[in-house]
Formats: structure tokens, C-alpha cells, sequence
């Protein structure tokens, strides 16, 4: 979208169905009796809800006395199931009252009665299920679709108000949507059905999410007359991979848009002849092969040889690889070859967070804090390369532990209290204990939150990781730091309990539901890699050379396994195809695959993965066109011998890994530029390292205020919008919007107050109580004169350009508040919760200038007023930025730019500056 976009934009409506009905959800869902601050809960979280609440359930056939947890899984996936069709609690429950009518017509059926019982646990559980969300104040993931639904459905003028907002509806990859999400594109739509679809059945790959692909296929009953563009040119494949794969997809025939609508199966006369033959504009053919391997161990070898040669041959980049796996456990012999033969590579997981070294190191030391007993933990955390305990000592310790039972904390006591004991072992233990003592004290009185920061602080953690021997160890450790520190942050914002005890049993709890922690990865970060990742993964994505493996029976195509919990069918509103469902669903997975490259195509398998038989080839390889090929004529060996042949290999010597490139950010801010007119070196921590920050009252209660004061105005347009829709709908009963009160300006306070990070209870108390006499101040200063507002914490993407090279940059922020002023232009208000800088200072007026900058040219109306607002004296301080004031910030900023794209980003020492700074505790060039 910033590419097709050549100007600065307010921030769109782009958003996944979720996120769109989780805000429609909080503007409005008062109306239908939803609390407007629910929390919206993960698969693991409601797991963790109905755990915590098994008891409530009158659950039989679905709790076993040996496994009373069993099932909680496939109950939600059941649930979400439900909700997928808009099947609410009451219609499940109505539709077994009626199985009950049909049973007792029948009483002789054993059968019969055994399934309605089963149903009617089903049904009941999710009743409770349901009530439990709304008790907790909490929606699922289901719930925030099926709840618009319901909210547009009753609310006939809330509905009429957001189809004049959203007067146009795009929707991309529509063949990945569910039944409630088409209902709901359906409602917002009409009448004027202004929608199109962007949308590829042959690619509908999520059916274990809920996607329908009948979607696609009832999409022209429902708009007979919809327009039908044909996207036939494709600028990635070359024509014979084309071709090849467009042979293999028409094997799904005839559940594919193309064949029923050449037949017109869809019910409506077709405009256009739709052919999805696609038409490469290049002819040079690509390269298709398929390597066959005695053993798993040879297969990789193989790809990794050819990806090899490759490289070398063609002088391409690692970035233009990428190993494709049916499942995440398939990838391991790939990488270790990788590994062996000094390849860079990157596996892009999309979970396996908690099995990380830096979050294991994190919650061992946090368990030892816990329990100090916890020897296992205790012996994870003696192993820190930042303690520098020998192995040597590591053994002397656990032996000793073992032969007097006792446990490794009772240990290092004793070895403490010995006066034989070596100086420089002693000296080491002290320093852990001590550090133990300290943070079990922090435990007792802080969140968990604070006893992480002193483990990385006080231990000297990150200074370690700072000064890893590898950048890519380096920046890994720091992204899988910063990923748990986001669970901490969130588990901080939803527990009333935010001590460590609670955080580890919460833990604890996340990993007997299976849970192993979800991970974010940035394909497109530096450095240069060969891509290992799941198919799945690889849709959107491409690469000019694909290896797909593992092409054998029951590996690709895979055994389908049916749901635990079957939804009814009666229940199902979706039209369900007839055939064979699972394979056609993997043989589009393979398609995906395949037209993934660019220039070339492997695909292989082997016979040997380690069981009693040999693999047969996958289907696959003979629907495409490949013959099942002998392996080459050496003499057989197993995998064992494979393995040892292997290890005995000199692998070739190659150059060490390429050093990790700096990643130019693809859009900048004004937090950015302040960082780096600051210190370049603090730029780097922050925004290049992306090192977590411990928070700070300030912080804290600068965002508990904000907070505040954005639901206050929030309300206030509310308001007023709902006052326009009635007017607009002819009502005779309308009013002017009442102004909110102070009780609810002071309710919002309290719902927003963030209590973290103060260094007490009475500093907190302190800082409560400020806040809330200035928002008093606040309201008695306006409410004889409520401004008009007209945006509140409004995003905007602006884009500055290069004179020199053309080039663009969009430079993000986030406007407080905009008001309409009586001559009809803007002034912008930025709040602050300090006092106002000395007055021989000065202010630092780019923030607001660069705000006036962006919303003059996207809101295309003048702003004639900037104003910082000091909340903690009520004052203000005004001014508006000239032309003169622009051309001196676009040259700052362009310079700050390319300062940051050159990666100079040299210390600037300075005494006042480290002593705020945060990272002076891990920083060598610090003056305090």
C-alpha cells in the first residue's frame, strides 16, 4: 500500500477481520451488553480458563479419571468450530432438545442415546464455556466476529452508520474466510454491494482455521452480477513450471472455481470464460527436478550440495533459497547439514519461543527464586556463561550434592561456609547468592517484570549477549528476549497477581496445555540466509529456488486426521464440498509449493526416514509428471551407516557467515530521531538491538493518564456520531450529545491506571492522586467550553523525499488530538504530563511541526495551531510552524536518515544524558 500510495496517508482501514470487529466491538458493544474493555483471549488462554474452571463443567464423556484435562483442547477447537458457523450456545442446545424429541420416538436405538448424550455434554459445556468468557470479562477469537454480527443484526442503526463509513469493501485472500466472516462482508455491503474479492481457490490452504472454500464458489450466486477480472499474468514462474503445476491443480476437478463455472455449476450465466491457465511474460524455462535418496541423512546432503552449487555457479545470494517443510519436526536433518557444511540459514518457526537457551536461562533462574530447592533450575543457571563456573566446579558441586542428598542450593551454602574452599570458587558463589538474596527480596515486593530486568542487569546477562561472539547469536538472543518480554508485558496487563510465583505457575500451567510459545520472524531482516520454513509459512512468499522434501507417503499428502469433536452437520452452514476434502486440501498445499520459485523447482524424497519400511514416493510426484526414479547405484546402506559416513566427511571449507548487515528501517518516527539526536550509541540499543527497557513511573503513569483522556474524547465523538446517525435517519426524538461527565473522566482513570514500575506503594499512591487532581483541573478548565474534536490519537504515515536520490521515506506518528477551531482550520494538542520546559530552553517544537507538516497534506486543511498541554499546571504553550520552520525540519530529518542508513552510530557520552539513559548499566562508553 506505500508503494501504490504516492502521497502521505491518515492511517487506513487495512485490518485483519478480527482486528476490524474487535474496534467495532469497543465503539459499540456497550449496545448489546459487552463490557468495551473485554480482553481478547488466545487458544492457551481459554485453555487456561476452562483448566481453572473444570469443575463448572458437567463434563462425563469428555473427562477422564486418569486425564481430567484431556479434552480441553478439542472442546475449544470444537467451540471455535461452532463459532465459524455462527453456531451460538442456544442453537446447539436447541438442536439437541430436538435429537432428544427424535430419540424418544425411538427409545429401542442404544446408539441413538449414547450420541445424544454425548451432544447434549457438548452443548452444555459450551454454554458454560460462553458464560465463562462474559463472567471474565473476555471474547474469543470466534466471539469478536459473531458479536459484530449480532451487533449489526440488532442494532439496525449501528449498521446503517458504518455502511456510510465504509461505503467501499476490498477483501484479499477471500478464499481463506469462514462462513461468518462472508456473512459479515455480506451485511456491511449491502445494498449497494459495493465489494470485490481478491481471491484463488486453487491456494485455499487454512481449512484447520475454519476456512471455506465455498466461500469462492457461492461468491458469484450470492453477486450474479459481479464483474469478473481475470489475473492471468504471472510475473514470478516461468512457463513450463506454469503449466506443469496448472496440469497438477485440475486434478481438484470439479470442486474449482474454473470448472464450475466453465459448467455452470455456479447458477449464474457466465460474462467471461474463465481460464486459470496463467501466462508468463518471460520464456526462459525453469529448472524441475526430482532427487531421490536411500535415507533422510542423504536427502539433505543433497539439497544442501545443490544448494551450494548453485550459489557458487550462478553468483547468487543465500537469500535466494528456501527449503520447504510439510511440518516444523521435518526440518532438523536439513539444518543440521546446514550447519555442518557452514551455510547460513534461518528456520523460520512460527512457534518454540519457551524452548529458546535465553528464555530457558530466564525461567531457570526465575523457578531457583521461586524455590530455591529447585536444583534442576539452580544447575541451568550455574551453567550461565556470565557466573564463569568451570565445568569442573559444575561436576564438584553436583557430585558432592548427590553423595550428602542435598540439593544443589544447600550445596553452594555449605561449599560457602567451608573454610577450605579455593578463593576464586568462593568468590563466584558469593556473587550468585548474593544476587539470589537481593531478587528474592524484589520477588516479594515487585512484578515479575522488574525481578527479569535485575536477573539481566545484576547478573551481567545482557552484557554477555551484547557481547556475543556472533551478531547473528547476538540479534537472535535479543529478539527471542524481546518476544518473552511481550509475554511478561502481557501477562503483567491481565493478571491482578503480577508476582513471579503466580507468573511461573501461570507458566508452568501454558506448557502442560502444550503450549510452546508463539514466534515472530521478520523474513525480509538481514543478514543473507537460506530460508528453512514450513509451506504453510512460504504462501505469499517467493524464492528463486524451492526445495520440497520429503515427498513421500503419509509425509505429503498427510494421513487426515479427523477432528476429535465433529461439529453436527445439521449445524454446518457452509456448503461442504463432495470428494475427497483432505486430499484435495493437500494437494493445493503442494501447489502452493511449488509456484513458489522463480527459476528452478527440486523436489525430493527418500526411502529410509528411520522406520521398518521403506517410504513410498508421495503420490504427488507421479500426479506431476515424475516417474519414481532409482536411487543411485551404490552399494545400500542403512541409516546408521549413512550417518557414520557422513560424519566421517571433511565438510568444504567455506567463509565464515557473512556478517549481519544493518537492516534499514522501512519507516521512521519521531521516538527515532530523538534517540538518535540524543546518542547514536542509545539509537542503536533501542531500535537496531530492539534491547527490552525496564519501565518507569513516569512512563507509567504518562500512559494511565493519556489513556484516560483518549476514552474521555472517545466517548464524547461517540456521542456525537450517534446523534448524526439519528438525525440522519429522520429521528424527531434527537438531542445534542450530553458532554460525559468528571465521574466518568475519573472512571476512565481508574480503569486506565497502569501500576507498575513505581519504587513503592505510597510513590504510587502519590502519583494516583496527582493524576486525578490534574484531570480535575482539566475538566473545570473546559467544561464551559468543550472544544470540537474531531480525531483522537490519530495515526498518520507521512513521506518525505530525497531531493538528491528520489528516494521516499515515510516518516509514523500518532496525534493526540485534533480539534476544529471556529474558522474551520486545525489545532493540534499534544499532552504532557510534566511541567513546561525552563524558559530560557526553550521547546522542542519539531514534534508538532512535523505533525502539522503531515496532517496539513493528508487532511488537506491548515492547521493554524500547535499546542503542547502541560496537565500538570493546566498550562499551554502555542505556536504554528511556517515554511521556513518545514525546510529546516525535512533537512534534520533527511540527515538523521541518512546517518541512520550509513549504521553511524558512534557514542555521544555525556554525563546528564547517561544518567537517564537505559542502557547505561550495560554501556561502556557511559560518563555518569
Amino acid at each position: 500500500m506505500d508503494r501504490l500510495l504516492p502521497y502521505s496517508y491518515l492511517n487506513l482501514e487495512i485490518s485483519t477481520f478480527h482486528a476490524f470487529c474487535d474496534k467495532i466491538l469497543r465503539e459499540h458493544g456497550i449496545e448489546i451488553g459487552l463490557s468495551t474493555d473485554f480482553k481478547v483471549l488466545s487458544g492457551t488462554d481459554g485453555w487456561l480458563l476452562v483448566r481453572e474452571n473444570l469443575d463448572k463443567f458437567n463434563l462425563d464423556y469428555y473427562r477422564p479419571l486418569g486425564n481430567p484435562t484431556k479434552f480441553i483442547h478439542a472442546l475449544i477447537k470444537h467451540f471455535g468450530r461452532a463459532k465459524d458457523e455462527e453456531v451460538w450456545p442456544e442453537d446447539y442446545l436447541k438442536y439437541v432438545q430436538e435429537l432428544k424429541l427424535n430419540k424418544d420416538a425411538s427409545p429401542e436405538d442404544g446408539d441413538v442415546e449414547n450420541e445424544v448424550k454425548r451432544l447434549e455434554e457438548v452443548a452444555g459445556a459450551y454454554h458454560v464455556y460462553q458464560k465463562l468468557l462474559l463472567d471474565n470479562n473476555s471474547l474469543d477469537f470466534g466471539d469478536l466476529i459473531n458479536y459484530a454480527l449480532r451487533l449489526f443484526r440488532q442494532r439496525p442503526k449501528i449498521l446503517e452508520y458504518h455502511r456510510r463509513r465504509y461505503k467501499y469493501i476490498l477483501v484479499d485472500e477471500f478464499q481463506d474466510t469462514n462462513w461468518a466472516q462472508y456473512e459479515l462482508i455480506k451485511l456491511l455491503a449491502a445494498p449497494k454491494n459495493n465489494v470485490m474479492v481478491v481471491a484463488d481457490d486453487d491456494q485455499s490452504i487454512y481449512k484447520f482455521r475454519g476456512a471455506s472454500v465455498s466461500n469462492v464458489l457461492e461468491f458469484k450466486k450470492d453477486y450474479p452480477q459481479a464483474k469478473e477480472i481475470m489475473l492471468v499474468n504471472n510475473y514470478r514462474s516461468p512457463q513450463n513450471l506454469l503449466d506443469l503445476t496448472y496440469k497438477f491443480i485440475r486434478l481438484n476437478d470439479p470442486n474449482r472455481l474454473e470448472y464450475q463455472l466453465a459448467h455452470g455449476s455456479t447458477g449464474s450465466p457466465l460474462k467471461t470464460k474463465l481460464s486459470k491457465r496463467l501466462i508468463a511474460p518471460h520464456s526462459e524455462p525453469a529448472v524441475i527436478e526430482h532427487v531421490a535418496a536411500k535415507t533422510d541423512i542423504e536427502e539433505a546432503r543433497n539439497v544442501v550440495e545443490k544448494i551450494i552449487e548453485l550459489q557458487e555457479k550462478k553468483r547468487l545470494t543465500w537469500d535466494d533459497f528456501a527449503i520447504l517443510v510439510r511440518a516444523n519436526n521435518s526440518a532438523e536433518p536439513f539444518l543440521a547439514e546446514l550447519e555442518r557444511r557452514g551455510v547460513p540459514y534461518q528456520f523460520i518457526a512460527s512457534r518454540g519461543l519457551y524452548a529458546k537457551p535465553i528464555v530457558l536461562d530466564i525461567l531457570a533462574y526465575l523457578r531457583l527464586l521461586d524455590n530455591y530447592h529447585e536444583s534442576a533450575s539452580l544447575y541451568r543457571v550455574l551453567n550461565l556463561p556470565c557466573l564463569n563456573f568451570s565445568p569442573g566446579e559444575i561436576v564438584e558441586m553436583t557430585h558432592l550434592s548427590r553423595v550428602k542428598s542435598w540439593s544443589l542450593y544447600e550445596t553452594l551454602k555449605k561449599t560457602a561456609g567451608d573454610a577450605k574452599t579455593r578463593s576464586e570458587l568462593l568468590e563466584k558463589i558469593e556473587f550468585l547468592l548474593d544476587r539470589v538474596d537481593k531478587h528474592s527480596i524484589i520477588a516479594k515486593e515487585k512484578n515479575v517484570g522488574v525481578v527479569v530486568y535485575a536477573f539481566l542487569e545484576d547478573l551481567g546477562y545482557l552484557k554477555h549477549v551484547i557481547r556475543a561472539i556472533s551478531e547473528k547469536s547476538q540479534a537472535d538472543a535479543l529478539n527471542y528476549l524481546n518476544q518473552f518480554y511481550k509475554k511478561i508485558e502481557h501477562f503483567e496487563r491481565q493478571s491482578p497477581d503480577k508476582s513471579l510465583r503466580t507468573f511461573i505457575k501461570r507458566m508452568d500451567l501454558i506448557i502442560e496445555a502444550g503450549d510452546e510459545g508463539g514466534l515472530e520472524t521478520d523474513i525480509e531482516a538481514g543478514p543473507e540466509t537460506v530460508k528453512v520454513l514450513t509451506v504453510h509459512g512460504a504462501k505469499g512468499l517467493e524464492f528463486s529456488y524451492i526445495f520440497v522434501v520429503n515427498l513421500v507417503d503419509r509425509r505429503f499428502p498427510t494421513i487426515e486426521r479427523k477432528e476429535q469433536i465433529e461439529l453436527p452437520k445439521p449445524l454446518i452452514k457452509e456448503i461442504i464440498p463432495e470428494g475427497d476434502i483432505h486430499l484435495e486440501e493437500e494437494r493445493r498445499l503442494f501447489y502452493v509449493a511449488c509456484t513458489r520459485a522463480k527459476k528452478g523447482l527440486f523436489l525430493t524424497s527418500a526411502e529410509d526416514y528411520g522406520g521398518a519400511r521403506k517410504k513410498k514416493p508421495s503420490r504427488f510426484l507421479s500426479e506431476i509428471g515424475f516417474v519414481k526414479e532409482e536411487p543411485s547405484a551404490e552399494k545400500k546402506k542403512g541409516a546408521r551407516e549413512a550417518f557414520e559416513e557422513r560424519m566421517k566427511e571433511k565438510p568444504p571449507a567455506r567463509e565464515k557467515a557473512e556478517k549481519q548487515p544493518f537492516v534499514i528501517p522501512s519507516e521512521f518516527s519521531f521516538s527515532q530521531f530523538k534517540a538518535l539526536e540524543t546518542c547514536p550509541w542509545q539509537y542503536r540499543f533501542a531500535h537496531v538491538l530492539k534491547i527490552p527497557v525496564k519501565g518507569r513511573a513516569s512512563f507509567s503513569f504518562g500512559k494511565s493518564v493519556h489513556a484516560a483522556l483518549q476514552k474521555f474524547f472517545q466517548l464524547i465523538l461517540e456521542q456525537a456520531n450517534k446523534t448524526q446517525t439519528e438525525l440522519f435517519n429522520g429521528s424527531q426524538k434527537s438531542n445534542p450529545a450530553a458532554t460525559p461527565s468528571l465521574d466518568e473522566l475519573l472512571k476512565f482513570y481508574e480503569q486506565s491506571w497502569i501500576d507498575e514500575w513505581y519504587e513503592s506503594k505510597e510513590r504510587q499512591n502519590e502519583y494516583k492522586e496527582n493524576g486525578k487532581k490534574m484531570l480535575k483541573e482539566f475538566y473545570e478548565a473546559d467544561k464551559e467550553n468543550w472544544p470540537r474534536v474531531r480525531y483522537i490519537e490519530r495515526g498518520f504515515k507521512w513521506k518525505i523525499s530525497d531531493p538528491d536520490s528520489g528516494e521516499i521515506y515515510p516518516i509514523t506518528g500518532k496525534i493526540d488530538r485534533i480539534d476544529v477551531l471556529p474558522d474551520g482550520s486545525f489545532e493540534i494538542i499534544d499532552y504532557k504530563t510534566g511541567k513546561p520546559a525552563d524558559a530560557k530552553k526553550g521547546i522542542d517544537k519539531n514534534q508538532l511541526l512535523l505533525y502539522q507538516k503531515a496532517a496539513q497534506e493528508i487532511l488537506k486543511k491548515p492547521v493554524s495551531k500547535l499546542t503542547y498541554y502541560y496537565l500538570e499546571n493546566a498550562s499551554k504553550i502555542s505556536f504554528t510552524g511556517n515554511e521556513k520552520d518545514f525546510q529546516k525540519l525535512e533537512e534534520e530529518i533527511l540527515e538523521q536518515i541518512g546517518q541512520i542508513k550509513k549504521g553511524g552510530f558512534a557514542p555521544a557520552p555525556d554525563p546528564f544524558k547517561c544518567r537517564y539513559c537505559d542502557f547505561k548499566e550495560i554501556c561502556e562508553f557511559r560518563e555518569l
